[in-house]
């Protein structure tokens, strides 16, 4: 009877060079959106913030936003806007401190703070034109680093 002197590798293991089935693309792509996401947390926090300054600045001077020519739609009070702002930025603030923390439903509702930001900012466009477009183009980053990020790969069918 004769043995091996041929090392081999232990059961499990795959031989060097090789992947073993895994495609080292995916952690790029995972290593991307886990950076993504991280991003949209602080940007949710940053956003929050500035979007808290920007409603204590419309609640307490309405002269601040001028709405800018032509017949808009979408016409509220600047006090309504700064209320609107400020009740936003609050949560948005907190859920992008729970997303950084890990959480996985803040991820959820960082989404659809997010989507509503970017709704609030659309109908904003009459009274700050390039911020309302600089937020809009920034939620929806956030939008798509928080919507594509998976922090663990789940079989089909497993609830989180």
């Amino acid at each position: 009877m004769s043995q091996s002197t041929a090392a081999t590798p232990p059961p499990g293991s795959n031989p060097p060079g090789s992947t073993g089935g895994h495609d080292p693309r995916d952690d790029s792509r995972s290593a991307w959106a886990a950076g993504g996401a991280v991003f949209a947390g602080l940007m949710l926090m940053i956003n929050g913030v500035l979007a808290i300054l920007e409603g204590i600045v419309g609640i307490a001077k309405d002269s601040v936003y001028v709405r800018t020519r032509g017949d808009y739609v979408y016409k509220f009070d600047v006090t309504a806007w700064g209320w609107i702002h400020l009740v936003l930025g609050v949560i948005a603030l907190l859920v992008g401190y729970f997303l950084l923390r890990g959480l996985v439903w803040a991820r959820f509702i960082g989404i659809f703070i997010a989507g509503l930001n970017l709704i609030a900012n659309f109908m904003f466009l009459p009274y700050q034109p390039i911020w309302a477009i600089i937020m809009i183009a920034i939620d929806t980053f956030v939008i798509w680093a928080l919507a594509t990020y998976h922090p663990r790969k789940l079989p089909y069918g497993s609830a989180l």
